[in-house]
C-alpha cells in the first residue's frame, strides 16, 4: 500500500474509535497502511490525543469527526465529511454501541428503549445505507462489532442482547443486498474488555467469565482488531458472524 499517495491509500470509518475496542481498531488498521477517521460522540479529548499520536507517525492520516449517530442528518455529515478528506472510502467499521442494563421484570424508560436500538441497530444501517455508492467504488467492506450474547442472552440485559440479534441479522440481510460490489461481515466479542460505569463486573465475576472460558483467560481489544484486518482483507467471505471470545461461546 503506497502510504504517501492520496488516491492510493485505503480509507476506514470507525465509529465509537476514541476508546476501548474502537480505538484499537483504528490503530492497528493505521499500523497497516489505513487512513483512518476516529469518529466520536462525546469523548473529543480522547480522540484528539488517538488522532495526534496517529499523525505523529504518518502525517495527515488521520482525522476525528464528532456525530450523534442517532440523528440521521449528522449520520449524512459523516459520511460526507469522511468522503471529502480523501475522496474515498473502502472500509466502515461498526463498532460504536451501548451496553446497558434493562431489567425484564421492571419498566425501563422510553429513552432509554429507543436509545438502545438507534444506537444498536438503526445507526449502523443509516450509515451502511449513506455509506454504500462509496464503498462500492471501491469494492469495499463493512464490519460490525457486534457480541457472542447477541446469541446467548445475558441475564438483565435483554434488550440489549435483541439489539444486537437485530445487528447480527442486519449483517446476514446487507450481505446478501449489497453483493456483489460491498462484503458485510460482524465480529461477536466475548470477554475482550470488561464494563465500565454502572455496568461495572465484581472481580469474583470476572474470574468467574474467566473460568468459563475455554481459553481460560480474558481477551484484549488488540484480538478484535485483528479479526477487523483480516475480514477486510478476504475478498471471499461475506455473511459471516465471527466469535472472537476464546471460546466462551461453546459453553
Amino acid at each position: 500500500m503506497n502510504h504517501g499517495n492520496k488516491q492510493d491509500t485505503k480509507v476506514a470509518i470507525i465509529t465509537g474509535a476514541a476508546r476501548r475496542i474502537g480505538a484499537a481498531i483504528a490503530k492497528y488498521l493505521h499500523e497497516s497502511g489505513f487512513n483512518v477517521v476516529i469518529h466520536y460522540n462525546n469523548s473529543k479529548a480522547d480522540a484528539l490525543a488517538l488522532m495526534q499520536s496517529l499523525n505523529l507517525k504518518r502525517q495527515d492520516s488521520a482525522i476525528i469527526l464528532q456525530a450523534n449517530l442517532c440523528v440521521k442528518k449528522e449520520v449524512v455529515k459523516l459520511i460526507n465529511d469522511a468522503l471529502a478528506w480523501k475522496n474515498r472510502l473502502d472500509l466502515l467499521v461498526n463498532n460504536a454501541s451501548i451496553f446497558k442494563s434493562t431489567l425484564s421484570t421492571e419498566p425501563n424508560s422510553e429513552d432509554v428503549d429507543t436509545l438502545l436500538f438507534n444506537t444498536n441497530v438503526l445507526a449502523p444501517f443509516r450509515l451502511c445505507q449513506q455509506a454504500y455508492q462509496y464503498l462500492a467504488l471501491k469494492y469495499g467492506v463493512i464490519i460490525n462489532i457486534t457480541d457472542i450474547h447477541a446469541a446467548k442472552p445475558l441475564k438483565d440485559y435483554a434488550l440489549y442482547c435483541q439489539s444486537k440479534a437485530a445487528l447480527n441479522m442486519q449483517t446476514l440481510s446487507l450481505a446478501k443486498e449489497f453483493a456483489p460490489f460491498v462484503r458485510v461481515n460482524a465480529i461477536a466479542p466475548g470477554a475482550i474488555a470488561w464494563p465500565e460505569g454502572e455496568n461495572q463486573l465484581s472481580i469474583e465475576l470476572q474470574n468467574k467469565i474467566i473460568e468459563s472460558t475455554p481459553l481460560k483467560r480474558h481477551g484484549d481489544p488488540i484480538y478484535i482488531a485483528k479479526a477487523v484486518l483480516a475480514l477486510a482483507e478476504n475478498p471471499f467471505i461475506t455473511g459471516q458472524i465471527l466469535n472472537v471470545d476464546g471460546g466462551r461461546s461453546l459453553t
